[in-house]
């Protein structure tokens, strides 16, 4: 704003502004000279902490009810330096206050969101001195050389770029090592889930994993009791990102301990909803629990607010529910607990709800509807068929435009 009014004076001078310029020149001159103020407290707010952040937006505030009032002034009598005098002495008053933070290092790194505050001294420490000196000659009657206040104004702005140029690469950095945490995240969540299917006798379990971040919250696991009995857990943690990966973690753990209870698909799941009762309160987890007896030819179902278990039997969709409250409500909830039978040629899914999430343009959800359409399309194709068809549908379901907003596992149990 400053190299702007600076500018057009200089251009005023060697002739070459337009008419409807020049005219508007004065106004130009009384919004800046007003203005300059509150965007230079504003660019400090940007570079600093706590109770100094609050003190300049309230000076930026106060500048600001003086910028409009000395504005309509200017607009109603053609003076456009009676309110001036508050705006210098706001001004005066908060430099001394910048000055006296940076000057001292302990308040400095108190007050000041900067790497390194050397530089942001000197240029501000330059600049105060050429105003308070221009400001000293004013009122003895002299005028400053203007070669001072450019100049002055020139060192502040560079020790402003120098310090924000500072603040991106910290920022830069800083971003670079979360990312390669992430990296880290990534490859040990991936780690926790089972690289490949169980070895059950008359079974084809296929397991498939989407999530939306570089870590997720949904989660999957197996419990192998012998060649004929497995349990299959699937889990989706609310919220995404670290937060609901960590969780997703402590799931993993809390596995290890249900195996002697693997085939009371109830007693599994109160035994994960007590060991993750003390997750936050914000955080929830559904969950589902399928176990199998192949010998037999028999399978049991339960829930935890969980969608339903489909069950794809020629040529016919059933869905399966069963559910209790979501892990982390009360402390000893009830999980009904289903019996179904099974026979060779049933194809079992599980799934969590980013398949049944994804709107389309018009918000409408991909659904319950299009996944069992799907399922029964590809009945009698392989399961890694049925999973790359049924990505490519909620995929063209959704606009490229809109990013997926939940992860996506699929696990399809053929019983051969």
């Amino acid at each position: 704003m400053s190299g702007e009014r600076s500018l057009l004076h200089s251009l005023e001078r060697i002739g070459i502004l337009s008419h409807w310029i020049e005219v508007s020149l004065p106004y130009v001159d009384a919004v800046t000279s007003y203005l300059t103020l509150v965007v230079g407290l504003l660019t400090w707010r940007e570079l600093s902490l706590g109770k100094l952040r609050l003190f300049l937006q309230s000076a930026a505030l106060v500048a600001l009810a003086i910028a409009v009032a000395g504005v309509a002034f200017f607009l109603r009598t053609g003076v456009s330096n009676e309110l001036m005098p508050y705006n210098n002495f706001l001004a005066t008053c908060t430099s001394a206050v910048l000055v006296a933070i940076v000057a001292v290092p302990k308040l400095a790194h108190k007050f000041l969101a900067t790497p390194d505050s050397k530089l942001l001294l000197v240029g501000t420490l330059f600049f105060a001195t050429q105003a308070l000196y221009t400001n000293v000659l004013g009122s003895l009657g002299h005028t400053a050389p203007a070669m001072w206040g450019t100049l002055g104004f020139a060192i502040l702005l560079f020790s402003l770029g120098w310090v924000a140029l500072q603040m991106v690469f910290a920022n830069e950095r800083r971003l670079l090592s979360i990312e390669n945490e992430l990296v880290i995240a990534r490859e040990i969540q991936t780690s926790i889930l089972p690289s490949g299917g169980p070895e059950t006798k008359n079974l084809h379990i296929t397991a498939a994993y989407h999530p939306m971040t570089a870590v997720a919250g949904d989660f999957y696991d197996f419990i192998s009791v012998d060649q004929n009995l497995v349990g299959v857990l699937v889990a989706d943690v609310s919220g995404h990102g670290v937060p609901a990966a960590l969780i997703a973690a402590m799931m993993k753990m809390a596995v290890q301990s249900i195996v002697p209870c693997a085939h009371s698909p109830g007693d599994v799941l109160q035994a994960l909803n007590r060991m993750l009762s003390g997750q936050p309160r914000d955080q929830f987890v559904t969950a589902a629990y399928l176990f199998i007896d192949t010998q037999n030819y028999k399978a049991r179902y339960s829930a935890a607010g969980h969608p339903p278990l489909l069950l794809s039997r020629a040529g016919t969709l059933q869905r399966i529910e069963s559910n209790g409250l979501v892990f982390g409500i009360t402390p000893q909830p009830h999980y009904p607990v289903r019996d179904i039978p099974i026979c060779p040629g049933d194809r079992l899914l599980l799934y969590t709800d980013g398949v049944i999430e994804p709107e389309n343009a018009e918000g409408e959800p991909f659904g319950d509807s299009k996944l069992e359409h799907v399922v029964l399309g590809a009945h009698m194709r392989p399961p890694s068929e049925l999973i790359d068809r049924l990505l490519t549908e909620i995929r063209s379901w959704q606009p490229a435009s809109l990013a997926h907003k939940d992860d996506i596992t699929l696990i399809v149990i053929d019983v051969t």
